[in-house]
This record gives C-alpha cells, sequence and structure tokens, in this order.
C-alpha cells in the first residue's frame, strides 16, 4: 500500500467525494449528540466496488475526516489505510460487513447506541406509532434479538436476515441499524429514527397515550417514499453542510 501520496491523491473523484460525505455524516453525529464515545461506524460504500470506507478504532465522531478514513474490504482487510495511529477495530465491521454484503443497495451503513433509540430497542412494545416521525416508519422497522457484543461472524446472516428490505432494524437491548443507498439518506433517516424514539420515551413517561388509527398510520409511509417529498432531503443536507462548513470545516480534509 502506497502511503506517500495524500489520500485525496490516491483515490478517485468519486470516492473523495464519498469520503467527504462520511466524515460530514460523523460530524453531524457528534453535533447532534448521537454517538457512543470512540464506538459504533458508520460505513459507505466505494462507488463501483465492494469495498467500504469506516472510521479508525479511537477517533471521536468530531475528529473524523475524509483523510483518516480506513478502505476495507468486505473480510476486514485493509485496501487502504489512512495515515495515523488508529486502526480498525476487527469487532466493528462485523454488522458493516454483514448489510453492506447482503444488501447491493446498501450505500451507507450506520450503526448507533444513540441513547433514546436504545432506550426503544429494549422495549417490548417497539416503536410505536406515537408521532408522524414515528409513522413514516409504520410496519418498516426491523428487529434483531441481542446475541452479546457483535464480533460472531455468524450472526452476520441472522443479521441480514432480520433487516430483509428494511432501512431500519432496532437491535433488542444494544442500538440500531440504519441502511441509505446513499449517506445522506442514511442519516436523515438515522435522525428521524432518533426523533421518533425520543419522542416515544417522552410521552410513555408522562401518562396515558393517544394511539393514532392503525389505518391511517399505514397511510404515511407512501408518502415518505413519494419523490415530490424526498426532494427536500436534498435541501436539509445542503444545510447541514453549511452548519458544518461554519462549524468544522476541516472535516472534508
Amino acid at each position: 500500500m502506497v502511503r506517500d501520496a495524500s489520500v485525496r491523491d490516491q483515490v478517485s473523484a468519486a470516492e473523495w467525494e464519498t469520503r467527504v460525505q462520511l466524515a460530514a455524516c460523523y460530524r453531524l453525529f457528534a453535533h447532534f449528540g448521537m454517538t457512543d464515545l470512540i464506538y459504533n461506524h458508520i460505513t459507505a460504500r466505494v462507488p463501483g466496488s465492494e469495498h467500504i470506507l469506516i472510521n479508525g478504532y479511537g477517533l471521536l465522531y468530531d475528529e473524523v475526516t475524509a483523510s483518516n478514513l480506513h478502505k476495507i474490504d468486505l473480510d476486514g482487510n485493509y485496501v487502504l489505510r489512512a495515515p495515523g495511529e488508529f486502526a480498525v477495530n476487527p469487532a466493528g465491521y462485523v454488522i458493516h460487513s454483514a448489510i453492506h454484503g447482503g444488501r447491493e443497495d446498501a450505500g451507507c451503513v450506520i450503526h448507533t447506541h444513540s441513547r433514546a433509540a436504545t432506550a426503544v430497542s429494549a422495549m417490548k412494545c417497539g416503536l410505536l406509532p406515537l408521532s408522524q416521525s414515528a409513522m413514516f416508519f409504520y410496519g418498516e422497522v426491523g428487529y434483531h434479538d441481542f446475541e452479546g457484543p457483535a464480533v460472531n461472524l455468524d450472526e452476520r446472516r441472522r443479521l441480514v436476515a432480520d433487516l430483509g428490505a428494511h432501512d431500519v432494524m432496532l437491535l433488542r437491548n444494544h442500538g440500531t441499524v440504519t441502511v441509505g443507498r446513499t449517506v445522506p439518506r442514511a442519516f436523515l433517516t438515522a435522525w428521524q429514527l432518533e426523533s421518533a424514539c425520543r419522542i416515544q420515551v417522552d410521552a410513555m413517561a408522562g401518562g396515558a397515550l393517544v394511539m393514532p388509527p392503525q389505518d391511517l398510520c399505514s397511510t404515511v409511509p407512501p408518502v415518505a417514499r413519494d419523490p415530490r417529498f424526498q426532494n427536500g432531503s436534498g435541501l436539509e443536507w445542503a444545510a447541514l453542510l453549511r452548519l458544518l462548513d461554519r462549524k468544522d470545516p476541516d472535516y472534508a480534509q
């Protein structure tokens, strides 16, 4: 592996753009308080390949940049190791290699231990349609039972089976998995999920709940998938990048 040249000089323009988006995603998770110190991972597929980009184990999310992301294959082998002392956490790619390998549409995979979503993952009821945010996921959430820390390669097939065609899965007593065709789509889905879970935790602490009719809940996901409304995600991502350009512009280095 050649490491003398800058990382940007060693990769394609498409890969560099993906690196910048992925680094932005890490910074946004840090900004919105959705991290677990140095743990968890957000990965993105390198366009046109089976390689994925992943953070170095030991970096806080607000330290991730486009250049310090590692490129690995689905077996966890380095394709391009970024400069610096932080390597890939061997346990970190188990969930991600499973989803990237099992879902061709998985351009980005997010695994978090965010507080509210992990709390909901521990509730027998799972995610309830208590808010419009939650209704976006009505009938479209996978569940995977806790099997201990995700270090067993054999668990990968069960993760993929439980996720199915869903873009969101609650890992019971553990956290979440969010999938998107692109990094912006995955981030915005994860944000919406965390928002829904925060509302649910707050609402359940407040007393009696008002549950909307199921037939009404079922009308919400098709609206969320309507291209006329999804176009707004581009505006959201652009606004979030402006935030980072003011606050943490070094993410793109």
